[in-house]
């Protein structure tokens, strides 16, 4: 057994002929190493566990595709997993992943003090994406959403808007309450105190932005620029505006955030904050990987991805 061992694991106590000896028996009886008792000798599944709100979507998408890229580099796996407004359901995920994955990268704004002290003993490896930490012992990768809404709101009002609405990101979300956060310090500090006939609801989809920029349409003072809390539903509101025959940008200036792929390629081409959605995986999956190779007291590390405003036509600057 010790042998075979050695053998499978390519160790250099195998000469090579033994190894060939080994391998062809194994071809022949159909035999692959098995994960889970390698793991219980190894004490490492050399998997990682990533749990996010959702996984529909380009900005998730593009935020697995970052991590996937960087921990294969170096020999690991995603196990990937969602959890949607759910705090029963986060912490199922979480239980279901302990024993499967050597660490977890997690985003989840169900995700609070009292769920980490019933799912996860002391120093198994986490790092929080995008959602405020309930415990200072976690690291954790945010994206500057404040300062990112307050570029776009600003850029907005200096276009000559007054009347600037906001399609929120979901209720309970980091993300989407320091956008908003970000939109009514932009409005107030342009001299447009927050008015909130003009804050309107949404969760991040499409049907949501389109919902909106339906009802403010129905509005006797209509808003003359929305800035959406995401590009989904910046995308949804356009094609409700559209439906309407109402211009973009002529009649209604259009801001969204995240800058996903597909922002540059609807018409109007979408005026967006920039964020490198993949380098925010990859980053959070390297530090997951230092927390695992590296000593277990090492500096926590808290970490902001800049984000950066991208003009295109929706919004009324560029006429080409």
């Amino acid at each position: 057994m010790a042998t075979v061992s050695r053998a499978v694991n390519e160790s250099s106590l195998v000469t090579a002929a033994t190894r060939q000896h080994v391998a062809a028996i194994a071809r022949r009886l159909g035999y692959m190493p098995h994960g889970g008792a390698r793991s219980l000798a190894t004490r490492r599944t050399h998997t990682i566990g990533v749990l996010l709100p959702d996984l529909y979507g380009e900005f998730f998408s593009e935020v697995i595709r970052g991590i996937d890229l960087t921990v294969r580099d170096v020999g690991y796996h995603c196990l990937v997993s969602s959890a949607r407004h759910n705090g029963a359901q986060l912490e199922a995920a979480i239980r279901s992943m302990l024993g499967r994955v050597d660490g977890v990268i997690l985003m989840s704004p169900e995700f609070t003090g009292e769920i980490s002290r019933r799912t996860l003993h002391g120093g198994f490896p986490v790092v929080l994406l995008n959602c405020p930490s309930p415990d200072p012992a976690f690291d954790s990768l945010t994206i500057a959403n404040y300062e990112g809404a307050y570029d776009m709101v600003r850029h907005l009002a200096q276009l000559g808007h007054r009347r600037i609405a906001i399609i929120q990101g979901a209720a309970g979300n980091f993300d989407a309450a320091e956008r908003l956060r970000g939109y009514r310090a932009a409005m107030r500090d342009a001299g447009l105190a927050p008015d909130s006939d003009v804050e309107f609801a949404g969760d991040f989809t499409e049907e949501s932005g389109a919902e909106a920029a339906r009802a403010m349409l129905a509005m006797p003072d209509r808003p003359t620029a929305i800035f959406a809390a995401n590009d989904c539903m910046a995308i949804g509101a356009l094609a409700a505006l559209r439906e309407a025959g109402v211009s973009v940008p002529d009649q209604v200036a259009l801001g969204g955030f995240d800058d996903i792929p597909m922002a540059r390629y609807v018409t109007p081409a979408l005026t967006s904050v920039h964020v490198d959605i993949s380098a925010l995986g990859e980053r959070t999956a390297a530090r997951l990987l230092a927390k695992l190779e590296g000593p277990a007291d090492a500096r926590r590390i808290r970490d902001t991805l800049p984000a950066t405003l991208v003009v295109r036509r929706s919004c009324g600057a560029l006429q080409n």
